[in-house]
């Protein structure tokens, strides 16, 4: 059966655990010239909803609208590289996302995250995009997401894998693509498994060996941050400063 807008009600049911304990946001966006979470500036990430997600929220929300760059010819590149059958978008901002939390898209909900499928298409579990490391709070925190997360990821991307059997093809494609950004950079994957476990990925062969989340490294700021003599404490300090929306 082909997807249909409805589909988006369950799956956005099943697909709302939190990705740590509190608000990662308040963690990073500290650290952004803009005051906001980098994944809600559009500066940094533009999120894209399937053509039957967005027929859904458009009908039950006013959060959302078709993402339109600082000039036409960033409008056009950005609509030419969005994946067959979705669309750049962008929403009214964290008041609004606060008021309509429930109408976020599958993007927002598994940032910064996307399945990881070994060289033979199996789904095996988490990574995540990895030009946002220096940024996002949580890549450096792995050992912080919590395990619900972890299971409505999977159950979620499963289902959207039978919704759009494409989409195997699509992450099969980042996949590789990590693995040789990785490889070149003569660094292991961190992969949070499907199975509950932890583990490094050999970009050569795409072996898998065990892995103690604490053991996961910290980039950019964070890296910083963890060599202070109180890291969480900073942290938390940091944290308090930002203001609400």
């Amino acid at each position: 059966m082909p997807p249909r807008a409805e589909d988006f009600a369950s799956l956005y049911a099943a697909f709302d655990e939190p990705v740590v304990d509190g608000d990662c946001g308040l963690k990073c966006a500290p650290h952004n010239a803009y005051g906001v979470p980098f994944c809600c500036d559009t500066r940094h990430a533009v999120p894209t909803m399937y053509g039957e997600e967005w027929a859904f929220v458009v009908r039950h929300s006013e959060m959302w609208r078709p993402w339109l760059g600082p000039t036409d010819a960033e409008t056009r590149r950005l609509w030419d590289e969005t994946p067959r059958g979705q669309l750049p978008v962008m929403c009214q901002g964290l008041a609004a996302c606060a008021r309509e939390r429930g109408f976020r898209s599958i993007v927002c909900r598994a940032f910064p995250f996307f399945p990881y499928l070994s060289r033979e298409g199996e789904f095996l579990g988490l990574t995540y995009y990895w030009p946002y490391e220096d940024r996002c709070w949580v890549i450096s925190h792995l050992d912080r997401v919590r395990p619900a997360f972890r299971e409505a990821f999977v159950r979620t991307y499963e289902r959207l894998f039978a919704l759009y059997p494409h989409e195997r093809e699509t992450f099969r494609y980042h996949s590789i693509q990590m693995r040789r950004v990785f490889g070149r950079r003569h660094r292991e994957i961190p992969l949070l498994h499907r199975d509950g476990g932890y583990y490094w990925v050999r970009p050569r062969d795409g072996r898998l060996r065990p892995a103690r989340p604490e053991d996961f490294p910290k980039h950019g700021i964070y890296a910083v941050l963890a060599e202070l003599p109180f890291p969480d404490e900073e942290s938390d300090n940091a944290a308090s400063s930002v203001h609400e929306p």
